[in-house]
């Protein structure tokens, strides 16, 4: 676990006017600590208890604790650790002496954000590590108070059951529309994530796989493991993938004529660009970006077209770039659909901007000890940010796209 949670440097954090300067190595410092604010909820729970015995003696006891006092129930409440709000079950103590309900020492000093965060800082400025965390830990305010093996262990149980949960969920009751797959790279390894999109605009992540690289062989299980615990393909599934061979082939052979495949724009114009002078790169982006916007098939592929007669000067190799799966980026203008679901699927975004929040919680770590660790980060990242991932845009009109993709479906089965 030291080695776990070993951190290099990341910058420095942006500071409102008036704010100390702190160093980066010290706002990584405190994010490390907002993470492990689960396991600190326990501690807070079980400091409360002690304070609650203190006073009232322990459970059923008559004849323990100070004169008067008795157990009084609970109640919901909240406490601070660090800067965070958080909700807990309270317990209560009065004293029947004197009719009046009696504070608790721990629950008071709680109340107190800014109090405590800079007891934090205080601490931290001479360095967190595992194994002095539990010295640590009296700045929040005495609540973390938990060994290194004891939040080592925690930690990887409470990771594994995430990692699990997430790797077999059920899918039988998603009613899937679409489905972004693209990777990230950690370490040595890539981790695709396949994340879905239910016929009312909710986005469900589906799953994760490690390997070495995007490569059909794996993908394809990695897809068949998903048919198998239930994701329902018979009525169509539209997959916004990038130019992975690999991952479109799979695709191909796992769901046949039941997916149709939208490539990404983005993805396809930086390829064509990617041929081309620096100094001419900027002017073709925004043409690309002008033929794409289309509203119609008929319309973009003329523009798309006229474009390539205009290629043919400057350099082949572009225009042949453009050309491969040139139709595929087409879909949903071929559907009808691109002006009502275009910012939504003409893209991998979606997918893009959970990977970007995976590496805010993931990149601190610069020590990636197994494939277990890495699978149990990435989980335990994905199933904190899938709670406040929002419907996609146009989700009204994801009906419409699931009549498309019948009609679809039904024209692939008649010419197959």
């Amino acid at each position: 676990m030291r080695k776990l949670l070993r951190v290099g440097e990341k910058g420095k954090a942006k500071l409102e006017p008036g704010e100390r300067q702190m160093t980066g190595d010290l706002q990584i410092r405190v994010d490390l600590i907002q993470a492990l604010i689960p396991i600190g909820l326990e501690a807070v729970a079980k400091v409360l208890a002690q304070d609650v015995e203190q006073l009232a003696g322990p459970k059923y006891s008559r004849t323990s604790g100070q004169p008067g006092y008795c157990r009084w129930g609970s109640e919901p409440g909240s406490v601070y650790l660090v800067d965070q709000k958080l909700p807990i079950n309270r317990p209560r103590v009065r004293n029947r002496l004197a009719k009046q309900e009696v504070s608790l020492g721990t629950y008071t000093q709680l109340q107190q954000p800014r109090k405590a965060e800079e007891l934090v800082f205080k601490k931290v400025l001479a360095g967190l590590s595992c194994r002095q965390y539990q010295a640590c830990a009296e700045a929040i305010p005495e609540t973390f108070g938990l060994s290194a093996s004891t939040l080592s262990r925690r930690f990887v149980q409470s990771s594994a059951k995430q990692l699990q949960e997430l790797l077999e969920r059920d899918l039988s009751g998603y009613d899937m529309v679409a489905l972004f797959m693209d990777g990230k790279t950690f370490a040595a390894d890539e981790m695709i994530i396949a994340l879905g999109v239910t016929l009312t605009g909710e986005k469900v992540i589906l799953g994760l796989l490690q390997t070495a690289t995007e490569n059909e062989k794996v993908t394809k299980e990695f897809l068949s493991q998903l048919v198998d615990r239930g994701l329902k393909i018979d009525e169509g599934l539209l997959v916004i993938i990038d130019g992975s061979k690999g991952l479109r082939a799979a695709v191909r052979k796992v769901f046949h004529d039941k997916a149709i495949i939208q490539r990404c724009q983005w993805h396809k114009r930086e390829n064509v660009i990617s041929y081309l002078p620096k100094s001419q790169q900027k002017a073709w982006r925004k043409k690309l970006q002008r033929a794409y916007e289309q509203p119609t098939y008929e319309a973009a592929l003329k523009a798309l077209e006229r474009l390539k007669s205009e290629l043919r000067l400057i350099n082949a190799s572009a225009i042949t770039s453009l050309d491969e799966g040139l139709e595929e980026t087409l879909t949903l203008h071929r559907l009808g659909l691109f002006s009502h679901l275009g910012k939504s699927f003409k893209t991998t975004n979606c997918i893009e901007s959970i990977m970007s929040q995976i590496g805010q919680l993931t990149n601190k770590v610069d020590y990636w000890k197994n494939s277990s660790q890495k699978q149990r980060w990435v989980a335990s990242a994905l199933m904190k940010i899938e709670p406040s991932l929002r419907r996609v845009q146009g989700y009204k009109y994801l009906y419409r796209l699931r009549d498309a993709l019948k009609n679809d479906v039904s024209w692939l089965k008649e010419a197959a």
